[in-house]
């Protein structure tokens, strides 16, 4: 796959923090955050990947509180999105 010199790709990884994991509203928080941004946003965890702005697709991985996963962001605005979801995580989700 061929990508412009516009397209970047950003990886971090994150430990879930918040007591109920990444339970329906905390992924309804995960997909509108990553639904601001045109890049490809994908959560992998143990190897599979869910797509950001798929609800469905995040509550599938089952990750409770303590799961190490990792957010790979990429296209021209991927740097930002990481560091808007970035916030969500360290933020607990405005849980607690």
């Amino acid at each position: 796959m061929h990508y412009g010199t516009e397209s970047q790709m950003v990886r971090k990884e994150f430990t879930v923090l918040n007591k109920l994991g990444l339970h329906a509203r905390a992924a309804a928080k995960i997909v509108q955050t990553s639904s601001q941004f045109q890049s490809r946003i994908l959560i992998i965890k143990n190897g599979r990947e869910a797509d950001a702005k798929s609800m469905l697709d995040i509550m599938t991985l089952s990750c409770p509180q303590g799961t190490r996963i990792e957010l790979c962001a990429e296209g021209k605005d991927a740097a930002e999105a990481l560091a808007a979801l970035a916030v969500l995580f360290d933020n607990k989700f405005g849980e607690e």
